[in-house]
């Protein structure tokens, strides 16, 4: 039998909310509120390691970009519009089906796939950029996830990963008060247990050829109604990971 990474409970958990991806009102709220940091993060260092500038209209154009758990389209959306060539992946039908259907709406070309990135990375394919965002907390089987993420980016890519730490914190602030506390995210949204810490997630990189380039944390500023980036990696964090260039390039 082959090895999968899908939770049929997580896949059913977030298609019973495909419908409201699109509303900044609505279960993913918060992601919407999340979104502009973790753009923002990943089209800095886009520009800064494949030489871009801001000042272009399209300074991702020629870039091969995966997010792996794409949901909706959140983030696929916004980097075609920056110029790059966007493939998006879920193993969620309806995730897809809806993701499709607002990317046709707004007239951009996504390539969305109902798939998973395991049965990706057995294809052979490869890309400059690797979006693992939000995703490695829903999944069965992290170390063959986190496998198949590294092996999909090719040879001086960046892999992009965010996720929630395992911390006292956490289970306060992203578990309890999200969920049940403030209800920015409906009860069960994630599972502390699930949680991995920033040496638990650079070890799963690292030990798949990848060299961490950087990381930070991600905190509320509740007077700003704003995530903003931060040194602190108590909660949420992110780590920036590149996969060495070829040899003679």
């Amino acid at each position: 039998m082959t090895e999968t990474t899908v939770n049929a409970d997580e896949i059913a958990k977030f298609s019973a909310m495909a419908d409201d991806w699109w509303d900044p009102d609505g279960d993913f709220k918060p992601l919407h509120k999340f979104n502009p940091v973790r753009l923002a993060y990943i089209r800095d260092w886009a520009l800064k390691h494949f030489g871009r500038s801001e000042t272009d209209r399209h300074p991702l154009a020629g870039l091969k970009l995966l997010d792996i758990g794409c949901g909706g389209g959140l983030l696929t959306e916004p980097l075609t519009r920056l110029g790059a060539t966007v493939t998006g992946v879920d193993a969620g039908a309806r995730n897809i089906a809806v993701a499709k259907l607002h990317a046709e709406r707004m007239g951009l070309s996504i390539d969305y796939r109902e798939t998973t990135s395991e049965a990706l990375a057995a294809e052979g394919v490869s890309y400059d950029i690797v979006l693992n965002m939000e995703v490695v907390e829903h999944v069965d089987n992290v170390p063959l996830y986190m496998k198949s993420c590294a092996d999909l980016v090719a040879p001086g890519g960046l892999l992009v990963s965010a996720t929630i730490n395992r911390t006292l914190r956490a289970l306060a602030l992203a578990k309890f008060g999200a969920e049940y506390v403030l209800r920015w995210l409906p009860a069960g949204t994630h599972d502390w247990n699930k949680f991995l810490t920033p040496d638990e997630l650079r070890a799963l990189i690292t030990r798949n050829g990848l060299r961490i380039l950087d990381e930070a944390g991600v905190v509320f500023h509740p007077l700003a109604d704003e995530w903003r980036k931060s040194t602190d990696m108590g909660v949420n964090y992110m780590l920036l990971a590149e996969r060495p260039p070829a040899q003679g390039t």
